[in-house]
């Protein structure tokens, strides 16, 4: 999976087929979070997938906004019309969003452990820095099994982002712009089909999240996967793509 570098834009791209599925990631989520789904569907769908520039962008821009405007206008630039919407974490919430903002432009919309209403995580405090074994313990409770997904270059990889100063600045204040930036009020204008597939044992966004969500969103579709934490698209790929599957499969009819 070879990353492509456009201008400001740094991504995957599948070009699998003339439906696009847009994967958007989490806070400190990367393009192997979606390995299982990537393996899927890139033969069937363009499966996309843009790096978030987190821990790159300038100050001012820094937080929910600045991410929100990135996406829009990578959409914009591509020219994809008709997405298929998926998102893990805050990159869920991100998909609400630009669901409310361009409604039109998508399909379907699939949230994962998404923030939006409710989270408890890392990210919303200043990080323990120097703290190793802090923050593998952190890590590792983002997934029920960690044994079966935490690996030493995982823990090293979020042990040095919030060791830089730079970088920890900035995970603080995209965090603390998600949980102020509340969308219970908006979820009843998503008009779109919407799958939620969530981890029965999440602790970051338990499974009450999932639930409001579906009681918030008209029509929406919930599915719970057991003995699972915050990311079931790591830890349960299998089940995961079965229901993701049935689902876009469900909902292909494409307005020409």
């Amino acid at each position: 999976m070879e990353l492509i570098t456009e201008g400001k834009f740094q991504y995957y791209e599948s070009l699998g087929g003339e439906k696009t599925l847009l994967l958007l990631h989490g806070l400190m989520g990367s393009l192997s979070n979606f390995t299982g789904i990537i393996e899927k569907f890139s033969k069937e769908y363009n499966v996309v997938l843009p790096i978030m520039p987190i821990f790159d962008m300038p100050l001012k821009q820094t937080g929910l906004g600045g991410l929100l405007d990135y996406v829009e206008s990578f959409v914009e630039m591509k020219g994809y019309t008709e997405i298929n919407v998926l998102g893990n974490s805050l990159g869920g919430h991100l998909s609400q969003l630009v669901v409310f903002r361009n409604p039109d432009k998508y399909h379907t919309l699939t949230l994962t452990g998404s923030s939006g209403l409710f989270e408890d995580s890392m990210g919303n405090t200043f990080p323990r820095r120097g703290d190793y074994s802090y923050i593998e313990e952190k890590t590792r409770l983002t997934f029920y099994d960690p044994d079966s997904v935490v690996t030493k270059e995982m823990v090293d990889e979020i042990y040095e982002l919030v060791n830089n100063k730079n970088k920890a600045i900035r995970l603080v204040i995209t965090a603390k712009t998600a949980i102020r930036h509340n969308v219970e009020e908006r979820l009843g204008t998503i008009k779109i089909p919407t799958l939620l597939i969530w981890g029965k044992e999440d602790t970051i966004t338990p499974p009450f999240v999932a639930e409001k969500f579906n009681e918030k969103i008209n029509g929406s579709e919930l599915h719970f996967i057991p003995q699972c934490g915050h990311a079931p698209m790591m830890e349960r790929p299998d089940e995961f793509n079965t229901i993701l599957d049935q689902f876009l499969t469900k909902h292909t009819h494409y307005i020409i």
